[in-house]
C-alpha cells in the first residue's frame, strides 16, 4: 500500500466510525505505520468525521514530526504500543459510549475487562486490561501501557475510552469495534443471568486461534 492509499484509508475508516457514533466531536485519535517505519497520526483537535489526508501528522522513523499538523496529545499512548509490540502496525483510540459505561460499573475485572459473551472479542482482542483514570494527555497513560510489557493488544482507560493496537489499520479498527460491541452486550445483559461462554469454551478458543491470554 502506498502512503497516499494509507492516508486515504485512515480517513475513510475514521469517518465510518464517526458516522456510526463510535466517537464524537473532536474525540479519538488514530495512527498507522508507514512503509519506511514512520507514522501517520490524526492531528490534535480534529474530528474523525472530517480528517484531511493531506494534513495528517507525519513522523519519520526516528520519531520526528516532518510534515502535517501537530499530532494528537495522546502520542505517548500510541508510542507506548509501537515501542512494546513489534507487531503493531496501527493504534486506534475512541471515546466509545458503551465501553466507557462498562468501565464505570462496580465489580468489573481489571485484568479481563470484557466478559466472555461471544467468541469474537476473545479472538480479536485477547484479554483487555482496564487501566485507572488519567487526565487526558497525561504521559502516565503511556507509562501504564509500557508497564504491560507488550502483553496486551488492547486497554481500556477508565472513564475515558478504549485503545487497541493491530497489525494494520483495518485490523485495529475491527478489533476496537468488537470491544465496543461486547461492552454494549455486557451493559444490555447486566442484571440478567446471561449464559456466557464457559471457561472450557474460552480455553478452546484461545488454543484454536492462538490468542494471547496472559
Amino acid at each position: 500500500m502506498t502512503e497516499t492509499q494509507l492516508r486515504e484509508q485512515i480517513c475513510v475508516l475514521a469517518k465510518s466510525m464517526f458516522d456510526r457514533g463510535l466517537t464524537g466531536g473532536s474525540t479519538g485519535n488514530i495512527s498507522a505505520r508507514t512503509s519506511d517505519g514512520g507514522l501517520l497520526v490524526s492531528p490534535t483537535g480534529t474530528s474523525f468525521g472530517r480528517l484531511d489526508p493531506a494534513r495528517l501528522s507525519r513522523f519519520d522513523a526516528a520519531g520526528q514530526l516532518i510534515s502535517g499538523d501537530q499530532p494528537t496529545k495522546e502520542m505517548p499512548l500510541h508510542s507506548a504500543f509501537y515501542d512494546t509490540r513489534s507487531t503493531a502496525g496501527a493504534v486506534v483510540h475512541l471515546h466509545a459510549c458503551h465501553s466507557v459505561a462498562w468501565s464505570m460499573m462496580p465489580g468489573v475485572d481489571a485484568d479481563n475487562f470484557l466478559p466472555p459473551l461471544t467468541p469474537y472479542a476473545i479472538m480479536k482482542l485477547g484479554k483487555v486490561k482496564l487501566l485507572p483514570f488519567f487526565m487526558p494527555g497525561d504521559p502516565a497513560m503511556g507509562d501504564a501501557v509500557r508497564g504491560l510489557a507488550g502483553k496486551r493488544s488492547a486497554v481500556m482507560l477508565a472513564n475515558h475510552g478504549p485503545v487497541v493496537a493491530g497489525k494494520d489499520i483495518e485490523a485495529a479498527c475491527n478489533a476496537i469495534e468488537e470491544l465496543e460491541d461486547t461492552a454494549r452486550l455486557a451493559m444490555m445483559m447486566r442484571g440478567y443471568d446471561a449464559n456466557a461462554l464457559s471457561p472450557e469454551q474460552v480455553q478452546n478458543l484461545v488454543t484454536k486461534f492462538d490468542v494471547e491470554w496472559d
